[in-house]
């Protein structure tokens, strides 16, 4: 069976000790696929150290070793070595940067290939893989580029509520001209298609919240609505998708959360993370719709003020992984 990547995130943060804690409470145990971390050994061994638990290394061959800690076992194929000597937890350097990106881009290849089922990433640090010299602004943009997929939806998700983003990593001031009609629609098409294909929603209701307050009160207060998110939706449509809008931030996520809709089509990044961590600041999983390759992630940064104290919350990890699962064709 080919193995579900978990891609380790920046050495620095808290992936290697979200996934050494998991790897401890059993969590990885009951799984349908078998789970590959793409990391560095050396700082999962160190991230044991947390937990006051001494693991061991075996060599596999190739780039690929068994860690085990206390009885349990895990497969790391070894993308970097990294000095653990000098790192410093929320201090990532160039070598970090360039390790984070080789580990994303490492996974990326093995899914196109057909090799692995899927992957999920722990978090990175933008500024970090930026000064390495790769020049995106997050995981979704890179993994765009490596798909050759023109456009995607980062989509945030809990058991309560689903958000998909429009745009996404941006000033907000630069939100009005990012916004078109064009973008609009490719956000609902890829979402309804996706909702459809690895969710198993036979026709997915989805809401269309508006950029301005109260809808742009006719236009009071903005004219958005009625140039861009008016027409999207109207063509949406007549292509059979069941979209609705242009609704009012402030009240639609009330009646989504009571299940009025299956997601909820978001203009900016905010206007959707706000109210889903809001209710999924644990366990929400962040999904990138319209790739070619599953790809789920935790929904929360790198965590440096919990970095190396072992209190962080595997929760978002462990419910990333099993929605991977659920996305996976059987």
């Amino acid at each position: 069976m080919k193995p579900l990547l978990l891609t380790m995130g920046d050495p620095t943060g808290i992936g290697p000790e979200l996934i050494v804690q998991a790897l401890l409470d059993g969590a990885f145990e009951r799984l349908r696929q078998p789970l590959l971390v793409v990391g560095d050994p050396q700082v999962l061994l160190r991230a044991g150290q947390i937990f006051h638990c001494q693991g061991s290394l075996t060599a596999n061959g190739g780039n690929c070793a068994t860690l085990e800690f206390a009885g349990q076992q895990l497969q790391v194929q070894a993308t970097s070595q990294l000095d653990t000597a000098t790192l410093r937890y929320g201090q990532p350097d160039h070598a970090c940067g360039r390790a984070m990106v080789a580990y994303v881009e490492s996974a990326v290849a093995r899914c196109l290939a057909g090799s692995a089922a899927g992957m999920v990433t722990c978090p990175i640090n933008k500024a970090a893989i930026n000064a390495a010299g790769c020049h995106f602004p997050g995981h979704t943009e890179l993994l765009a580029q490596r798909c050759g997929v023109e456009k995607v939806v980062m989509m945030l998700a809990g058991k309560k509520l689903r958000v998909c983003l429009v745009t996404t990593h941006l000033a907000y001031k630069d939100v009005p001209q990012a916004l078109s009609s064009a973008g609009i629609l490719a956000t609902l098409r890829i979402t309804d298609r996706s909702l459809r294909e690895q969710f198993g929603l036979e026709k997915p209701r989805l809401a269309v919240l508006s950029l301005n307050p109260h809808a742009g009160e006719n236009g009071l207060f903005g004219n958005e609505e009625e140039k861009l998110i008016v027409p999207a939706i109207a063509q949406a449509q007549t292509e059979g998708i069941d979209a609705d809008g242009p609704h009012s931030a402030d009240t639609l996520f009330h009646f989504a959360v009571k299940g009025s809709h299956d997601a909820v089509i978001c203009m900016y990044h905010d206007q959707g993370l706000i109210p889903l961590k809001l209710l999924h600041f644990e366990d929400g999983v962040n999904v990138t719709l319209g790739l070619p390759i599953v790809r789920t992630s935790v929904d929360h940064g790198t965590a440096y003020n919990l970095a190396g104290t072992g209190k962080a919350s595997t929760a978002s990890l462990l419910a990333a992984i099993k929605m991977a699962e659920q996305m996976i064709p059987e």
